[in-house]
């Protein structure tokens, strides 16, 4: 599978220095975790689940989280549980099906060991569990259940622990619970393969909800968390994990209260109006701004609940030719000593020794999503998904 791969060939030369570049669910984690891109939520009880996953990949999604928790009813779980195991064996049984990364969240640990048996061979398909309200005391028996489950099925599972405990949020319990979780998820570091935010928990043990013209980071009590989860677990010394952007909640607006937050120049530039306006119909100009505010501040990929927010997700994140080619230079071999640069493109100071990180996360971000061309945007590459979708 690859990023965009739902375009056709000579579509992606026309966008891409650099096209995005394969990987399968067998990759090194390091790449995974920086793939997910948009990854997508279904509740695990849809009756044609198998054809929404193909359907799903067709139109370039390539992560799924198929859900046995909040997304359901209580009493559904176990025709949930049903409904996961028959569409994985009739997905596995298809010829040719290429399925996204799929993970299974579910609400207790016995869960992951019980479900491993029972999808049998299909299980080649599962590529790890989320793990809900996940806390030291609350993770390590969802750990230690995911590594029994793979041992017995000889599968390589990995844990996407959610962080949206009211424990984690509540200010004189945060950094307890923070240093519980840096330990838990660091004694099983080689099968925790991102760490998920639960916003929409965050907001509501306060009973607050943002509304479709503010981003999380307008909501001040959500962002202190968000800023100290990266502080603690985003760390680019090696200790430090992936962590993805909180759920967008809106794909249609009514009524608006604030102007729209897109420019029409990056659209008018490229004869692309219409598709301003439909984004902004859609609440995607919040959605736009919350991604650009998520990598800003450390996180990568997100969390979606519905397939229109992919694609922006995605457009977002493919290197900039200005980035890829300061990413470039701040790590060629000569600059090994350090030293201060001026930018290929003459409008910046490249420090090699405090960039470098950024430059070796931003030359990752371009191994699975690419590199634009010098003349093409984020609007460009939203116009061609759309038309390919």
């Amino acid at each position: 599978m690859r990023h965009f791969g739902h375009i056709a060939p000579e579509v992606r030369q026309r966008l891409f220095h650099r096209e995005p570049g394969a990987f399968t669910a067998d990759s090194p984690a390091r790449l995974l975790a920086a793939a997910l891109g948009a990854t997508l939520y279904s509740p695990a009880t849809r009756p044609w689940l198998a054809d929404d996953i193909v359907k799903q990949a067709g139109n370039g999604v390539v992560s799924m989280v198929l859900c046995l928790e909040d997304s359901i009813d209580d009493a559904d779980v176990g025709a949930g549980e049903d409904n996961l195991v028959r569409h994985f064996a009739e997905l596995a049984a298809r010829p040719g099906a290429e399925p996204p990364l799929l993970f299974i969240r579910v609400r207790a640990p016995e869960q992951i060991p019980d479900l491993a048996r029972r999808l049998g061979p299909s299980i080649r398909l599962l590529s790890g569990f989320v793990l809900p309200k996940f806390t030291e005391e609350r993770g390590i028996p969802f750990l230690e259940a995911l590594t029994a489950a793979e041992a017995e099925s000889g599968r390589r599972l990995f844990a996407m622990p959610v962080l949206e405990s009211p424990e984690l949020l509540y200010r004189e319990s945060r950094v307890e619970t923070l240093e519980g979780i840096a330990r838990a998820v660091d004694k099983y570091r080689d099968r925790v393969l991102a760490l998920r935010l639960g916003v929409t928990d965050f907001c509501s043990s306060y009973g607050l909800r943002r509304a479709p013209d503010m981003t999380a980071y307008d909501v001040q009590i959500v962002a202190s968390v968000i800023a100290d989860v990266v502080n603690m677990l985003g760390r680019a010394d090696g200790t430090g994990f992936t962590v993805t952007g909180p759920v967008w909640e809106y794909f249609r607006v009514s009524e608006r209260m604030f102007k729209p937050q897109l420019r029409q120049s990056p659209f008018l530039e490229v004869q692309a109006v219409e598709l301003r306006e439909k984004l902004i119909e859609h609440a995607m100009d919040g959605l736009l701004r919350e991604i650009s505010l998520d990598q800003a501040n450390g996180l990568l990929g997100k969390t979606c609940i519905h397939p229109s927010h992919v694609l922006p997700v995605h457009a977002l994140s493919v290197v900039s030719h200005e980035e890829y080619s300061d990413a470039q230079d701040i790590l060629r071999p000569e600059r090994g000593g350090g030293g201060v640069l001026r930018s290929s493109y003459t409008n910046k100071m490249n420090e090699v020794k405090p960039h470098r990180a950024w430059a070796e996360r931003t030359l990752l971000r371009a191994e699975v999503f690419g590199v634009a061309h010098e003349d093409v945007g984020f609007v460009e590459l939203l116009a061609a998904g759309i038309r390919n979708a």
